[in-house]
């Protein structure tokens, strides 16, 4: 598994690509309903990836991660998403709600293995 060193750095350069390459084709994204369905979706892909960056990052300076991170990263990706056009905003925040459900229920997945592994040793 990857230490949070090296999650972090492919966060960040992984959030970069994909902000650039939106703002580079967000005529296109604009262009139709489903290209704008599309960009919502890469402004929520934005969310997923800040969110592993800012996790990782308070993880290596021993804060305790919490709602701020997933507030500051949903907020960067719906003024990215607002760069695209205004129905990109309500489509990132939707796809956004539904990457944040999955991710706490993967969370809780992987604490409750961890844990079960602790107790047996």
């Amino acid at each position: 598994m990857a230490g949070s060193g090296s999650s972090m750095m492919y966060s960040f350069l992984l959030f970069t690509v994909i902000l650039s390459l939106q703002e580079m084709y967000r005529g296109k994204l604009a262009s139709t309903e489903l290209f704008t369905i599309l960009g919502g979706f890469t402004s929520s892909i934005l969310f997923l990836v800040l969110l592993t960056f800012i996790g990782n990052y308070q993880e290596s300076c021993g804060v305790k991660t919490g709602w701020g991170a997933v507030i500051v990263a949903e907020a960067v990706a719906l003024i990215a998403a607002g760069t695209v056009h205004r129905v990109c905003i309500t489509t990132c925040f939707l796809f956004s709600a539904a990457i944040l459900y999955e991710v706490n229920k993967l969370s809780g997945i992987m604490l409750t293995k961890s844990e079960s592994k602790t107790k047996r040793h």
